[in-house]
């Protein structure tokens, strides 16, 4: 990191056109429209983050933030087609169409504050719940996170601006934070989570440093709101690299503060059920990703959660007396209210995951009309992949429930009427022996 005298200043990398990929062609025509027009009305704004990252590795971006010394209300005032959101650092959105460009003014630090708009608040443990402190484009590189996002585009002169020796990480491959890791983590713990995300989405290695206090920090995911941490967990296992980012989430025990009911099935030699499916779960998830097909979180906590249920509903029939079936929904409800403490999944989502685990009991009686009910259900096809998941691990009973449901749900009428009868004459069977 450079620095110039006074800790309120930092020495920059400037980075020339011939000595970068980047180019206007690339980048999103309403961001640049967004810069031109700042630039013109005398304020400075450039590119920054993550799209600059994605532009520098040949990625193309998912989106384009700017940073500015505009503030929040003098960007609204720019654009007609703009709002501000956000309480804990406000934001201004630039609305095109189905595009957003966001808008944010440079940060500064936390003991610069000058003006009653310029409000910093932390809770005890130093995470940071209010964070409306403005300052220069150099303080705002020293609040970044990582030094690879500590890069600013110049639209003026097509220069890079390298605050941090971001281009030189990026280059090496190296997730390196920008100041003192602990502090940082404490600010804001979800930057444990980003940096295992961005480790497993770039292939890139955790700085020594960044990494050393991650595990004993990672209790600190409890103070996150559950609907951020739901959001995060979106990111972390359903944008293509789940199975890479499982195994980082393990290591630095950061997967069991998202699901506290899975920790305890985690086995030495990651050999049981529970593990086995998880893994299978996530594999075909970034597979369909990768191939553009449909991703559903419902089927995905459905699948993570399915053992831990059956586990609880067994204990339940012990201590209850209840039969299976009545043990079954109620840990069902208890199960997810205790889930949505810490990730806050929306009923639509809890209700396809109800939906998909009681399939999974409805599927063992199919005699009479029921089978022809349970494949009307909606929700039949992510039930039958689970049951799928289930045969392929456990094996046994299991396999022949799969494939007379995998033959049924294609057959035609008439064969489907006859497979339903078969059940029905060994049914009797069995209750004449």
């Amino acid at each position: 990191m450079f620095r110039l005298k006074g800790h309120q200043q930092a020495c920059y990398v400037s980075i020339p056109r011939n000595e970068h990929n980047i180019s206007r062609k690339d980048i999103s025509e309403n961001a640049l429209k967004v810069l031109y027009r700042l630039n013109k009305q005398g304020y400075e704004a450039f590119l920054v983050g993550g799209c600059i990252r994605d532009l520098l590795l040949g990625k193309t971006p998912k989106d384009f933030d700017i940073a500015t010394n505009a503030t929040p209300e003098q960007v609204q005032t720019s654009f007609r087609n703009c709002r501000l959101v956000g309480r804990r650092f406000r934001l201004a959105h630039v609305m095109f169409g189905k595009e957003i460009i966001e808008v944010a003014t440079f940060r500064g630090e936390h003991d610069d504050q000058k003006s009653q708009t310029n409000i910093s608040k932390r809770s005890q443990s130093g995470m940071l719940l209010r964070d409306n402190v403005y300052g220069t484009i150099e303080q705002d590189a020293m609040r970044r996170d990582f030094t690879m996002n500590a890069l600013y585009y110049d639209v003026k002169d097509f220069t890079l601006r390298d605050y941090c020796q971001g281009l030189q990480d990026l280059k090496k491959g190296i997730i390196r934070l920008i100041g003192d890791p602990q502090t940082r983590y404490r600010e804001d713990p979800v930057r444990m989570l980003r940096t295992i995300r961005f480790a497993a989405k770039l292939n890139m290695k955790i700085e020594t440093a960044t990494a050393e206090p991650i595990k004993a920090l990672a209790p600190l995911l409890k103070n996150i709101p559950p609907a951020r941490l739901f959001d995060e967990s979106l990111k972390l296992l359903q944008t293509g690299y789940g199975y890479k980012t499982y195994f980082l989430l393990r290591e630095f025990h950061l997967f069991e503060q998202i699901f506290p009911n899975i920790g305890r099935f985690f086995t030495p030699n990651n050999t049981s059920n529970f593990e086995k499916i998880i893994e299978q779960v996530l594999k075909n998830t970034d597979y369909r990703i990768t191939n553009n097909q449909r991703v559903n979180p419902a089927f995905l906590f459905a699948v993570f959660l399915w053992y831990p249920l059956i586990e609880q509903t067994q204990l339940t029939c012990m201590e209850s007396g209840l039969q299976f079936y009545d043990s079954f929904s109620m840990t069902i409800n208890d199960l997810l209210s205790e889930q949505c403490r810490i990730l806050a999944i929306p009923r639509r989502l809890t209700t396809t995951m109800g939906d998909i685990w009681r399939l999974q009991l409805r599927m063992k009686k199919r005699e009479g009309k029921r089978a022809f009910a349970i494949i009307e259900h909606p929700k039949f096809r992510a039930a039958f992949d689970l049951l799928e998941m289930r045969a392929s691990i456990e094996k046994g009973e299991l396999l022949n429930l799969t494939k007379w449901w995998d033959e049924f749900q294609y057959a035609p009428i008439e064969k489907r009427i006859v497979m339903v009868k078969q059940l029905n004459k060994a049914s009797r069977r069995r209750v004449k022996r």
